[in-house]
C-alpha cells in the first residue's frame, strides 16, 4: 500500500505527548488517520485536520474492536492509572482487552509504546505494566513493534518548574553526574509513526533513546541556561519521595512502584542494553531543546 490506501492508520492517545506526535506525524505525510479518544470534544481538533474521529473506551471490548476495525495498523499505549491501588490488575485488563480486540477486527500490525526495562521480570516497579502489555499482545499473535522508549525528557516538568521558582533542582535520579537515556516525547510519537510505515510483520523490539545521554547536572545546566541564573541540584533520599510526591496523588501502590522503578533506574538494573535481541533507535531532539520550551513556556 502507499500513502494515498483509503485504510487508515489508527491512533491511540492522542490527549497525551507521544500519541499526539504519531497522529501528527502520520497526517503530515499524507496518511489517513483515525484517532481514538473518550470524549468527543477532545477529538475535535483533530477532525479539524482532516483525521476520523472513533470514540471508545480502553475497557471496552466491542468499542475498541469497532475502533481498530478496517485499518492498515495502529499505534496502541497503555495507560498507567497511578490513582488506584489495582493499577497492576487495570493495566493488564486494558492489554488483554486491546490484544482481544486487535485480534477481532483482524488489525495487521501494531505498535506498542513500553518502556525500557520491560524485558526485566523483577525489580522495575511501574514498568510491569509494560511488560504486561507486551506479554498481552505477544499472545494475541498480531504482528507487533514494541516501541521500548527511554526516561522521558518531560518528566522533568515539575522539577524545572520547582527549579525556576527555588534555583535548585530536585532529583530523585542518583548519582546526579550519571547519564542515563533520555527521549522527547515528540520523538517517541515520530518513532511510532515511521515503524507503522515499515508496515512489518512478525513481532520486532525496538528501543528508542535521545541522541545522548544525560544526568540530573544536565538538566540543571540546560535551565541555568534558559533562566540565565545559577541553578543548582539536590538529589532527595527516599526517605522524602512520599512527600515530594504528595501533589502527584499516588496510591500507596502506586508510590511502591516509583520507588521500585527508582531504584532499578538508580542501580542500573533497568538498562538500555539488557535486552540483546532488541534494535537500538535514536531521536534526534536534544535534552537542551525541551527544557528551553518548557522553561519558556512558564516564564
Amino acid at each position: 500500500m502507499t500513502a494515498s490506501s483509503p485504510l487508515p492508520y489508527v491512533v491511540f492517545g492522542v490527549t497525551g505527548r507521544t500519541g499526539a506526535a504519531a497522529a501528527d506525524a502520520l497526517l503530515r505525510s499524507g496518511h489517513a488517520v483515525r484517532v481514538v479518544v473518550r470524549d468527543p470534544a477532545k477529538g475535535r481538533p483533530w477532525a479539524e485536520r482532516g483525521a476520523e474521529v472513533m470514540v471508545a473506551e480502553l475497557t471496552d471490548l466491542a468499542s475498541m474492536t469497532k475502533a481498530f476495525s478496517g485499518v492498515r495498523g495502529a499505534y496502541v499505549i497503555c495507560p498507567q492509572p497511578y490513582n488506584r491501588e489495582d493499577l497492576f490488575e487495570r493495566a493488564d485488563f486494558i492489554a488483554a482487552t486491546t490484544a482481544r480486540a486487535a485480534v477481532a477486527a483482524n488489525v495487521p500490525r501494531l505498535v506498542a509504546l513500553s518502556s525500557v526495562g520491560a524485558d526485566r521480570d523483577s525489580g522495575t516497579g511501574w514498568i510491569r505494566m509494560n511488560r504486561l502489555f507486551e506479554q498481552r499482545l505477544e499472545e494475541s499473535g498480531v504482528s507487533t513493534t514494541f516501541l521500548r522508549a527511554a526516561y522521558f525528557m518531560e518528566n522533568w516538568t515539575p522539577m524545572v518548574e520547582l527549579a525556576m521558582r527555588t534555583g535548585t533542582l530536585p532529583t530523585f535520579l542518583a548519582p546526579p553526574q550519571r547519564r542515563l537515556p533520555m527521549v522527547a516525547t515528540v520523538d517517541v510519537g515520530s518513532a511510532a509513526a515511521a515503524l507503522l510505515e515499515e508496515e512489518r510483520t512478525g513481532n520486532t523490539i525496538v528501543t528508542l533513546s535521545g541522541p545522548n545521554d544525560y544526568a540530573p547536572i544536565d538538566v540543571a545546566a540546560s535551565v541555568s541556561t534558559a533562566l540565565k541564573k545559577p541553578v543548582d541540584v539536590a538529589v532527595l533520599p527516599e526517605a522524602e519521595w512520599p512527600k515530594a510526591l504528595a501533589d502527584a496523588q499516588f496510591s500507596k501502590a502506586a508510590l511502591a512502584g516509583f520507588t521500585e522503578m527508582t531504584r532499578g533506574l538508580n542501580s542500573s538494573h533497568i538498562d538500555m542494553n539488557s535486552d540483546p535481541g532488541a534494535v537500538a533507535w535514536a531521536g534526534t531532539t536534544p535534552l537542551e531543546r525541551v527544557i528551553a520550551e518548557l522553561a519558556q513556556r512558564r516564564c
